[in-house]
């Protein structure tokens, strides 16, 4: 075993059941010290229980493993703060962080309550964002930590009735990109997954054999791997199904406009050279981007 997390600890959200239970349980055999949280609410995020991440706990102690459970909700950052301060208190240190707690809400965009949207994007998004944002300066402070986020498909790529979903999901992979360069030069590393798995929230939308074949145990080599020693930083990792494949986000060259067709028919005739991507850039910074039009611009303006 070559990636081990002895000493570590860990704090996985929503393990009590699917992915995250999966996540926790193998970082346990890994030799983590893991706070199983879970809010035991429903698929929508209604009601609340802390027996699922109770039975977590027990498996990974009956396993030879440490661990406790805590069923704070994510999306209230008074209680995500207690959460952190209780890990602490009990083992002094958090040195990974799995953002994988969700909830689900599908109607079409048309059709969906307000209340709708703000859950799911409070529980995605916030959540999340809470969670990171209450271990940070404790990885600041010891210079080291590892936070995955848990995008989705649904966001890199659409899926009908979850705009909600998409949306806060996509953002995450924003989070990150910003989080990446504010972290490097503590030693945290902040990267994404993307599952495929068969969990409850996605067992009413797929057939038994696809179903079968997404175990959420072929997601979680990904996931441990992205929290690792190992661990790259600003990496987007597609998990399921015993396939794994990474996300890049590029731009074409693009073209510039003259003066004369600087104006909407201009975009309009080169909108085919404009979106020719087989020439592109990768960037790791907004300001690349500028640096690359001004200077693109301020070379044609010599000419």
């Amino acid at each position: 075993m070559t990636i081990d997390f002895n000493d570590q600890v860990a704090i996985v959200t929503g393990a009590g059941n699917g992915l995250g239970k999966s996540h926790a349980l193998e970082l346990a055999r890994r030799g983590a010290k893991v706070v199983v949280n879970d809010f035991g609410g429903a698929r929508d995020g209604t009601g609340g229980s802390q027996s699922p991440a109770d039975k977590v706990v027990d498996e990974i102690i009956q396993n030879g493993g440490q661990a406790i459970s805590n069923g704070a909700n994510v999306s209230d950052y008074s209680q995500v703060q207690k959460m952190v301060e209780d890990t602490l208190t009990k083992w002094g240190r958090i040195d990974v962080l799995i953002n994988n707690a969700g909830i689900l809400r599908d109607k079409s965009f048309g059709k969906m309550p307000i209340e709708d949207w703000q859950g799911v994007v409070n529980v995605h998004l916030n959540g999340s964002a809470y969670c990171s944002k209450a271990v940070w300066n404790q990885m600041k402070d010891q210079k080291y930590g590892r936070i995955l986020m848990t995008t989705s498909t649904s966001a890199i790529y659409g899926n009908f009735g979850q705009a909600n979903y998409g949306a806060a999901k996509l953002g995450l992979v924003g989070l990150m990109n910003t989080l990446c360069i504010e972290g490097e030069k503590s030693n945290i590393k902040i990267n994404c997954i993307a599952p495929s798995a068969a969990t409850r929230m996605t067992d009413d939308l797929m057939p038994p054999q696809m179903l079968e074949a997404l175990n959420p145990e072929f997601a979680t080599p990904a996931a441990v791997f992205l929290v690792s020693e190992k661990a790259p930083n600003r990496t987007v990792m597609f998990a399921g199904a015993g396939t794994y494949s990474t996300l890049e986000i590029r731009e074409s060259k693009g073209i510039y406009l003259e003066e004369s067709t600087r104006n909407a028919d201009g975009v309009a005739d080169n909108f085919d050279a404009i979106k020719d991507t087989s020439k592109s850039d990768t960037f790791t910074q907004g300001m690349e981007h500028i640096m690359k039009i001004v200077q693109t611009a301020a070379k044609n303006n010599t000419k």
